[in-house]
């Protein structure tokens, strides 16, 4: 669930969205890499190989590498340009039917032949398994799918989604080969079958390596001849290790934010370890369960708006590795505004929160509890919660404190009311506002919080989905975002950057740190 820069492309206009064409690109085969093999660590798990289920971002690092998909978001770009396919556009003008048409030549990296077939039957199988921790959800427009002939696929949507190829851009989009996986169940023997850029050659809870794809047929080239992921599980100490003492290239996810910023200025041995910033859209919100005896009441929430210091925490919690957020919808994503910021302010007001509290009869002070996860959201998650109880008690208004559950069982206390108060974060699955805000919303959100607002749900979601032209969303999601900001489901705290740490003699890292959150293993290279 996780993506802004000097490289950020401009918004997806009417005319691209009506027909996205492809430019030229390798149809032939020539995609071997000539530089030397790289070694990249990692602190995620890859959960699963197959697209069908993984929905975290180790395992759609994997799918974006060893997959294609119809679409691709090209480096530096929000906007889904063509890869699998030769072209794909809207038919009519309700944008509920696309129709792509295939490239020539198009093969899985064990030399059958992928087609249309293929498309329509990766499709149907993630929605048929429907598996729990899979993309199924992102596919849920989906009333049907034709395969004509061998190279044209056409879906035929339930409601009209402009957002449509920006998610069959995505991991949820991949394509697998229709001899190799079972129709109505996971593979899982830890292998893969796509016409990506890479093969996966090996996978197991230590590792997997990857070599270049010399069936790929697409716009990218490989600048390395195979990636070797090594998984830390977690384990912050140990990648930085291995690090410093050169057993991996470069680092990527999971280091602390104190080690990133120690890091960049650490001699190892007789090089220098580079810091590689780039944009990001990962999110992280604190969130109200409005059924809640203490939360449930609006003046409760906009003292927390009016208390909670963002600099304090990205500043003593996050080294600056993240930036103060002020709206659901994150900076350099396009409708992006900062009504918190505007309502709140960008400091702690507690006279102002004091005033609000006793204007609307609430006395004495407000007994909370924090809920964090750090199995799920990383150490600083809890620092971060004792940091922001601190700031509430520090205003004389509350008494809070933090409380730290296992994921598993945070999950299901969420789902069964139990907690008031708890955090949430968000990797996006695409650039797009529609994926900051559309799943939060409703009786079946994603952050089981029981709000619903009609206006959202019934009008402006609905509106945003139709409209090809996406700036012309932008009234809309300010609007959106203003109704937050007044109702305060969610209170957004920060918003991370990407960073990869790395040895001098790599280069390319930069073109997979931005807003489209797609790690490009093939535009890494190494002296």
């Amino acid at each position: 669930m996780i993506r802004r820069n000097q490289w950020l492309a401009a918004p997806l206009g009417a005319a691209t969205a009506a027909a996205l064409l492809s430019g030229c690109g390798s149809t032939d085969g020539s995609n071997a890499g000539n530089g030397k093999g790289v070694v990249m660590g990692i602190s995620d798990k890859v959960k699963s190989t197959d697209p069908a289920s993984g929905y975290d971002p180790g395992s759609w690092l994997l799918f974006n590498n060893v997959f294609q998909s119809l679409l691709s978001f090209p480096k530096g770009g929000t906007t889904p340009e063509p890869d699998a396919a030769q072209s794909c556009g809207f038919e009519g003008s309700d944008s509920k039917v696309y129709k792509c048409v295939l490239r020539t030549g198009l093969k899985f990296s064990n030399g059958h032949a992928l087609t249309a077939q293929d498309v329509k039957y990766s499709f149907d199988r993630t929605l048929k398994i429907n598996d729990d921790n899979g993309p199924a959800v992102m596919l849920a427009s989906i009333a049907g799918i034709d395969a004509p002939d061998d190279k044209t696929v056409v879906f035929r949507l339930k409601t009209p989604d402009a957002t449509f190829p920006s998610k069959i851009a995505s991991g949820a989009g991949a394509i697998v080969d229709r001899r190799e996986y079972p129709a109505d169940k996971l593979r899982t023997d830890n292998k893969a079958v796509g016409s990506g850029v890479y093969k996966l050659d090996s996978f197991s809870e230590k590792s997997a390596s990857f070599s270049v794809n010399d069936s790929y047929s697409g716009k990218a080239k490989a600048k390395n001849n195979g990636v070797t992921l090594k998984f830390f599980n977690g384990d912050q100490a140990a990648l930085k290790t291995v690090l410093e003492n050169g057993d991996v290239d470069f680092a990527f996810r999971g280091l602390a934010a104190k080690d990133i910023a120690g890091l960049a200025a650490a001699e190892t041995g007789d090089n220098k370890v580079d810091v590689v910033q780039g944009t990001g859209a990962e999110v992280e919100h604190l969130v109200f369960n409005v059924n809640d005896p203490v939360v449930g009441k609006l003046p409760v929430r906009k003292a927390i708006a009016y208390l909670v210091d963002r600099e304090a925490l990205v500043k003593d919690v996050y080294a600056g590795t993240a930036s103060p957020l002020y709206s659901i919808v994150p900076a350099g994503i396009a409708g992006h505004t900062t009504p918190f910021f505007d309502r709140y302010g960008g400091s702690p007001q507690p006279e102002k929160a004091k005033a609000l509290l006793k204007a609307a009869g609430i006395n004495g002070k407000i007994k909370l509890t924090l809920y964090s996860t750090p199995s799920r959201y990383g150490p600083s998650t809890d620092q971060q919660f004792q940091v922001i109880a601190k700031q509430l008690n520090d205003s004389g208004l509350f008494e809070a404190d933090m409380k730290s559950v296992e994921f598993e069982q945070y999950e299901k206390d969420i789902q069964e009311g139990k907690y008031g108060v708890y955090v949430k974060g968000w990797v996006p699955d695409y650039p797009d506002a529609d994926n900051f805000t559309q799943p939060f919303f409703g009786p079946d959100n994603v952050l089981h919080n029981n709000y619903d607002n009609k206006e959202i749900t019934g009008t402006i979601i609905p509106s945003t989905s139709a409209k090809s032209d996406r700036t012309a969303t932008n009234p809309d999601y300010s609007r959106l975002q203003e109704i937050v900001a007044e109702e305060i489901p969610i209170l957004p705290l920060w918003q991370g950057k990407q960073y990869a740490v790395t040895r001098q003699n790599v280069t390319g890292l930069q073109w997979s740190l931005d807003s489209s959150t797609v790690f490009r293993f093939w535009e890494i290279s190494k002296g």
